[in-house]
């Protein structure tokens, strides 16, 4: 049996960190849109009969009934594929949900928390997902494989091993899904794929677009392929980009510069490559104030979207603390902070720094 596997989706989400350059909100979620219009157009081409999608494929919050309306148009547009979803945490079947109030294309089959069991031709459907924002349990102990002649799948949205803190997001582990021998696990919820790191019997295929800079490099679709027989089970899973941006992290030293706008131009300067969002890390010793304000009112680069200052003062703070002024006496005090565990060094780093500013002309 052949599929698409994504999850993670997450439809009109609201890209807070990219409101500061004009339109890059609206312009990433047109992205997201995208990618699923080139999911459908490789399920029409290839003709894939089944499309898993493992949770959080919209925002509950921000989602509009015009997206909703787009993707269920173009769900629609492959009639013969039959589309199952397990809502997640971010798009749990609730009272006021669009999987309870739209009207979805007839191929679309919604799971509840329930746990259903749907027969295939070629392989068992084992699925349930959210009926709220959280899931501390489920009923993976329900679940007996009982023909094993067949491809047998679970799909749900799920924290797979995960730590204390996840255990209100529908709790699994390996060791769980192993005892019930699954031949394949759709997952979501973990927006980074694991192809590299398993078997490929349990996945999570990571984001559909990549939601930020902790989401790194390409993020796309699962395509796979599954045989059974005679007991033997083979699989074909593969990875295929569906998000054409990718989010990028760059450092970059100011050791050397000596004014903000010797940094703007530093950074005018460089290429940076069209299908990229980045995110600049500044790193190094610095001998000026940086606003990250107005270094973005300088910076004419638009797929420069974030900057990070992990700078510090270029000042021999060891020498002004043994100076008998009103500044050595708070650079020692400060510096004794410092070296005390329970204070956050980079609050006191930018502490000296500010009081430095203040305290200039003052001795």
């Amino acid at each position: 049996m052949r599929f698409v596997h994504i999850a993670d989706t997450h439809l009109d989400s609201a890209f807070n960190f990219l409101t500061d350059k004009a339109d890059m909100g609206y312009i990433r979620r047109m992205d997201q849109r995208n990618a699923i219009k080139r999911m459908i157009n490789y399920i029409k081409e290839n003709d894939v009969p089944y499309l898993f999608i493992s949770g959080d494929l919209y925002e509950h919050s921000s989602i509009k009934e015009s997206t909703i309306e787009y993707i269920n148009k173009l769900f629609k547009q492959i009639p013969n594929t039959k589309i199952f979803i397990t809502p997640g945490n971010h798009d749990p079947l609730i009272k006021n949900s669009y999987y309870n109030l739209y009207n979805w294309a007839d191929n679309v089959k919604i799971f509840d928390s329930k746990l259903t069991k749907i027969e295939e031709e070629e392989f068992y459907l084992y699925g349930f997902g959210f009926d709220n924002f959280t899931m501390n349990s489920n009923e993976l102990n329900k679940i007996i494989i009982s023909d094993k002649s067949k491809v047998n799948i679970l799909i749900t949205h799920a924290s797979l091993d995960g730590s204390k803190d996840q255990n209100q997001y529908n709790p699994i582990t390996t060791r769980e899904l192993n005892d019930l021998d699954f031949d394949y696990v759709a997952l979501g919820h973990i927006h980074k794929r694991n192809l590299e790191y398993n078997d490929q019997k349990i996945v999570y295929p990571g984001s559909t677009c990549s939601l930020g800079f902790d989401e790194l490099g390409e993020h796309g679709m699962v395509v796979g392929e599954i045989t059974k027989k005679n007991g033997e089970v083979k699989r074909n899973i593969q990875f295929m980009k569906l998000d054409d941006k990718e989010f990028v992290r760059e450092e970059c030293m100011t050791d050397e510069m000596n004014s903000l706008e010797d940094l703007a131009d530093f950074i005018n300067s460089k290429e940076y490559e069209d299908n990229k969002l980045y995110e600049l890390i500044l790193t190094g010793g610095r001998n000026f104030e940086i606003s990250n304000y107005r270094l973005g009112r300088l910076i004419n680069k638009d797929n420069v979207v974030k900057i990070k200052d992990k700078t510090k003062i270029s000042i021999d703070l060891e020498k002004i603390s043994n100076d008998s002024s009103l500044k050595g006496i708070f650079i020692k005090k400060m510096l004794e902070k410092l070296e005390q565990e329970e204070y956050d060094k980079e609050i006191i780093e930018k502490a000296i720094e500010y009081g430095l500013q203040s305290l200039e002309g003052k001795n």
